[in-house]
């Protein structure tokens, strides 16, 4: 009995509510300094500052930064943008919603993190409508300074 009274102790967080962006942003008052869960896609850079990181996490409808140590993101391999989908992480950490330690910003000072899928990259397409209309472009511009060259300049 004692043994399972430490395991849900111990584990608390572990089975928290994951809140999303919206949840926090509209109940900020609510969540101010309390342990939170909050999942999304890491995006834009990793940025270490000492022995800390921010780290962005975008839950698909606006992303929060996350004040992390910089030993928990040393697993992250993909940061999300234009060539590659981020890893998906989940994050639990106290919630500010105006940080004094951070000039006043939204965020969460992260005492975990877990990554729940691995990113990759993204190949894009080359468009055939795209190139068929550059190459066009182009025969046009050779065609205009091929004509400005050649035809008599008009006197005045």
């Amino acid at each position: 009995m004692m043994l399972c009274l430490m395991l849900a102790v111990l584990c608390a967080d572990c089975y928290a509510q994951v809140l999303t962006s919206m949840d926090l942003i509209n109940n900020a008052k609510e969540y101010e300094g309390k342990i939170v869960s909050y999942k999304g896609e890491v995006i834009g850079d990793i940025m270490i500052r000492k022995d800390y990181a921010w780290v962005h996490v975008n839950d698909g409808v606006i992303a929060i930064g996350i004040w992390v140590p910089k030993a928990m993101v040393q697993n992250i391999q993909f940061a999300g943008d234009y060539q590659k989908k981020g890893d998906i992480v989940e994050v639990s950490g106290t919630f500010h919603r105006a940080c004094r330690e951070h000039g006043g910003d939204l965020d969460i000072h992260a005492s975990g993190i877990i990554k729940i899928a691995s990113g990759s990259p993204i190949t894009h397409p080359l468009s055939r409508k795209k190139v068929n209309i550059a190459v066009y472009s182009l025969v046009l511009v050779l065609l205009f300074y091929a004509l400005s060259k050649f035809l008599p300049a008009k006197s005045s």
